[in-house]
């Protein structure tokens, strides 16, 4: 009988196009085995062709769009080309010709995923996206598929390696935000431009893509709150470390009675939480269901070969589909529409640093700022005297966000009120 081969065209040949094309080539000869049908990468759409001419075969790379849509061979398109267009242009006309489609990309996904679901629904074809969340660690596919029977109430998840880096430095050698950001850089972690790791919206786009797939409601990137680690400073490490903690930058999705949160920002989470020990560029995944209760899902969130791992993963599950010609079985899953609550509308603790005057009546005055919000205070500690001011830090127990910023509004206009250093939300301190 003649071995089935399954034509693939590659969108990009940048960090994770190459990891896909050598993960292919590693794994030729045992393809057949795994999944029935050899595959091969037939066409690779690049800018500059000459860039990779030592790589790739010539007949195999091309600068022009028409020669992948218009090749009636091409089974699967791979789109790891990032950005929003032309990839979303380019996935649609591949969808619409019957071609199946795998991304890795969470801006696009993120933004227009419900709309390409619903095309590739239409046109009974496969759009899988594992590699578009946490790299190589599987996640979408466990969300769709391995706990489908559990009713999701919250994924807690460290999706960022950039600043999990960053905020380990910080916490073991007591770096600066800046200095840590720097050896991030040197080291190849962050990017040129790091804004969309440091300022949470990386995290935020792949925290829309899990929340879509857990809570069955279509979730957009601009349904997510996000707050950035630029403010968290080395003093604040150590003063979570004496509390028994951790700072870490998570994503957090909740499905709670009054609707879905979705935000993304640093917390101090305890130091027994199995989330405080994912250190350096490692990501994790906190998944909690009624009927598994807890599962973690670990490992390296980016890097060629971990991306790439995903994609290649989700090529073999479309190639098997199409030996059983099952494809387009597992689709669009949003089939709620839940209410996205705003952040003034979510709850939290806090832990607050800031300088007061230091004489008799501030603590009660600051006391009475907080009661008249509602913010009961849990710990309340006077750090240190700096320039004969007081530095406080108080941790609340949960309050309601519009009721914590009026009462930061309040202590924004009082004189005794020297500098509001830092506030972070806190997502548990044990018993307290």
């Amino acid at each position: 009988m003649e071995q089935a081969v399954r034509k693939i065209a590659l969108l990009g040949m940048g960090t994770v196009g190459g990891g896909v094309y050598e993960i292919i080539e590693r794994q030729k000869e045992e393809m057949p085995f795994k999944i029935g049908a050899a595959l091969e990468v037939v066409k690779v759409l690049v800018r500059n062709k000459a860039k990779y001419a030592d790589r790739i075969p010539a007949e195999k790379l091309t600068d022009v769009w028409e020669d992948v849509i218009g090749d009636d061979s091409i089974d699967i398109v791979v789109e790891v080309m990032g950005g929003i267009e032309p990839a979303r242009t380019y996935i649609k006309a591949a969808l619409e010709k019957g071609k199946h489609v795998v991304t890795a990309n969470k801006d696009l996904m993120a933004m227009h995923g419900h709309e390409l679901l619903e095309l590739a629904g239409e046109h009974h074809c496969d759009l899988l996206f594992e590699a578009a969340v946490a790299g190589g660690i599987p996640i979408i596919r466990p969300l769709k598929q391995c706990l489908a029977g559990n009713n999701i109430t919250e994924i807690m998840g460290i999706i960022n390696g950039t600043t999990n880096f960053i905020l380990t430095k910080m916490k073991e050698d007591g770096m600066d935000f800046g200095e840590a950001l720097q050896l991030a850089t040197d080291l190849g972690y962050a990017e040129a431009d790091p804004t969309a790791d440091i300022e949470g919206y990386d995290a935020g786009r792949k925290l829309a893509i899990m929340a879509s797939i857990a809570f069955h409601t279509s979730v957009t990137f601009d349904d997510v709150f996000t707050e950035g680690i630029t403010k968290i400073t080395a003093k604040d490490m150590r003063y979570a470390k004496e509390m028994g903690c951790s700072i870490k930058l998570l994503g957090i999705a909740k499905n709670t009675e009054t609707g879905i949160e979705v935000k993304v920002h640093p917390t101090m989470i305890p130091e027994n939480h199995p989330l405080a020990a994912v250190n350096d560029s490692f990501n994790a995944v906190f998944v909690h269901g009624d009927a598994v209760d807890d599962a973690m899902f670990y490992g390296r969130g980016a890097g060629a070969l971990p991306t790439g791992s995903a994609v290649v993963g989700d090529i073999m599950d479309v190639a098997r589909n199409m030996l059983f010609h099952c494809n387009g079985r597992i689709g669009c899953s949003c089939y709620k529409n839940l209410p996205i609550k705003q952040i003034g509308d979510t709850t939290s603790r806090y832990y607050i640093r800031m300088r007061l005057e230091d004489r008799a009546g501030t603590l009660a005055a600051m006391a009475g700022v907080f009661a008249e919000n509602d913010a009961s205070i849990a710990i309340l500690l006077q750090k240190e005297t700096i320039e004969n001011d007081a530095e406080i830090v108080v941790v609340t127990h949960e309050v309601a966000e519009k009721k914590f910023m009026d009462a930061i509004k309040k202590f924004s206009s009082m004189e005794m009120v020297k500098e509001i250093s830092s506030i972070i939300r806190v997502y548990a301190l044990g018993n307290v």
